[in-house]
């Protein structure tokens, strides 16, 4: 169904219920405002990280900028940071879906993102429903009553929340302006600042966003305009609007005291995004063979690019006067082996005592169960609020920041990266960005990581540890068989239907000559064929 709206938008999509209260023409008018002025920013933005990555392609690494050398070396800080992003020790993550949104409120943790965009399956259903629920918790009469009767409500304390938009390739398909999609990010973010900056303010906080996917401080002035631009036209005082922003790209890595300046009347931390950021180096490096990393399992915090990246993060957010956030705890509860359970904690335990004691300021976990465990490990190490103060001078190098870990490639990582990439991708395009694989929350990021791996193996002919070539052949048959394990055991109840376009999907991943960007594109095509039927 398409509907013509008054702010020169089109909307294809089937109405939902409560549609017409996030979609006011008040509202469109905004989101055609922010389309009109800044889509064409958007797209050479878009352009520049495609002819960047042709660039890699042909050999070139990646280095910091010379031209922007005095703003790294001079010194300045961010504005003011408000009172109620002062603590935000421990961070809890997921989708925008009802339930979900008040357990993370209620969890405890300090702040809870709750997220448009790697954690959730961009259906149309699913955009306006989290609009609906972010307006929920912002006014806190959010309510749920489950099938079953049980009644979940709000909290008198609650989480300080922090909404997630879309990145800056991903398009909202359902809504056209002049004929052509408009910004994914823009209609996500438009739509929670109009609707509930203002409310925000008369409760002592602000509208907070974690803004995902930046590869350059060109791309963080993008989104200081459209900040700058929304206060003034929704009336909204300067400095008012917040962010965070992930450093989830290996190239964004070499520009953090540039995203930090350009955005600096508006953010208070940068965070580490470690899976993206794994996913990023295998997308930068795609054409290096002599950069392909161990499987996943073996890529860790604790060493080499990743612990280097961490650790100037930490130094550059403290020195700028902005946080420094940990990254994700995925496990989940274990329940019916204590021994698992057991095993998976101490990985988290050990996780977060490295975060802490490195200096910093807070970490996200994934499910409310570990949200104490890594609540005392901060209160331990952080008694203050937050280790604004910490320095560790780091100063990698370059090469240090793109160095390969070491590791094995084995038989079981690659069915692991198999079954994770079938599991979630048939979950995706079914409905769900975040599922339980394996003991562990998997969203687009793991996803990537799992498919992305299996590109790069096949592509530069890696070799397993017991010497075999990592060859189609070879992920066929692997491929086959996982499915067969699924069919058999599939405690996510996946559709057959689904498994099997997961299966056609992954395929076209692996074996594309050219690697395929972000899985999130193709198969958002899906989402919207079937929708469409």
């Amino acid at each position: 169904m398409s509907t013509a709206y008054p702010a020169a938008l089109e909307i294809r999509a089937t109405a939902i219920s409560g549609q017409s209260e996030i979609l006011s023409d008040a509202a469109l008018r905004f989101i055609s405002a922010l389309s009109e002025r800044f889509e064409g920013d958007r797209q050479a933005l878009l352009q520049s990280r495609a002819d960047r990555q042709k660039r890699l392609n042909d050999g070139e690494l990646p280095d910091f900028l010379a031209g922007t050398r005095h703003i790294r070396e001079t010194h300045w800080q961010v504005a003011p940071i408000p009172q109620d992003l002062q603590d935000r020790r421990v961070e809890i993550t997921g989708p925008v879906e009802k339930k979900m949104v008040i357990n993370a409120l209620n969890s405890g943790a300090k702040v809870f993102m709750a997220d448009f965009e790697d954690s959730n399956a961009p259906s149309w259903r699913n955009i306006i429903e989290g609009q609906q629920n972010m307006m929920g918790a912002v006014r806190r009469n959010l309510s749920y009553t489950s099938p079953e009767g049980k009644a979940y409500q709000l909290n008198q304390n609650i989480a300080t929340l922090l909404v997630r938009p879309r990145g800056w390739h991903l398009d909202e398909a359902h809504v056209l302006q002049n004929g052509r999609a408009i910004s994914g990010a823009l209609f996500d973010f438009g739509l929670y600042l109009f609707h509930n900056a203002k409310v925000a303010l008369e409760n002592d906080s602000g509208a907070y966003f974690y803004l995902p996917k930046l590869e350059s401080h060109l791309e963080a002035r993008l989104w200081n305009q459209v900040i700058d631009f929304s206060e003034d036209y929704l009336g909204l005082p300067h400095g008012s609007t917040k962010c965070t922003i992930l450093i989830e790209t290996i190239l964004a890595a070499f520009e953090m005291d540039e995203i930090l300046f350009e955005l600096r009347d508006h953010i208070v931390g940068l965070n580490c995004g470690r899976w993206d950021y794994i996913f990023s180096y295998i997308r930068a490096f795609q054409s290096d063979p002599t950069r392909v990393l161990p499987e996943r399992a073996q890529v860790t915090m604790a060493q080499g690019f990743l612990r280097a990246y961490s650790k100037l993060l930490i130094d550059t957010c403290h020195r700028r006067g902005a946080f420094a956030m940990g990254g994700m705890a995925a496990q989940i509860p274990i329940k019916n082996d204590e021994a698992a359970n057991s095993a998976a904690l101490d990985k988290v335990r050990a996780d977060k005592e490295r975060e802490a004691s490195d200096g910093h300021d807070g970490t996200w976990v994934a499910h409310p169960a570990l949200v104490p465990l890594a609540m005392e490990i901060f209160n331990r190490h952080m008694p203050n609020a937050n280790q604004l103060q910490l320095r560790n001078g780091a100063k990698p190098s370059a090469s240090e920041l793109i160095a390969p870990q070491a590791g094995t490639i084995t038989e079981v990582g690659v069915r692991n990266n198999i079954n994770v990439a079938l599991q979630y991708l048939a979950a995706w395009v079914g409905g769900l960005g975040c599922v339980p694989i394996h003991n562990l929350m998997e969203d687009a990021a793991t996803a990537e990581i799992s498919r992305a791996q299996l590109w790069h193996w096949h592509r530069h002919a890696a070799k397993l540890d017991d010497a075999r070539i990592i060859e189609r052949s070879l992920i066929e048959v692997l491929m086959l068989d996982e499915r067969r394990k699924i069919d058999v055991n599939n405690p996510l109840k996946l559709p057959a239907l689904d498994l099997d376009q997961a299966a056609r999907m992954l395929s076209e991943f692996v074996f594309s000559t050219d690697f395929p960007s972000f899985l999130t594109l193709s198969a958002y095509a899906e989402i919207i064929r079937r929708e469409a039927l």
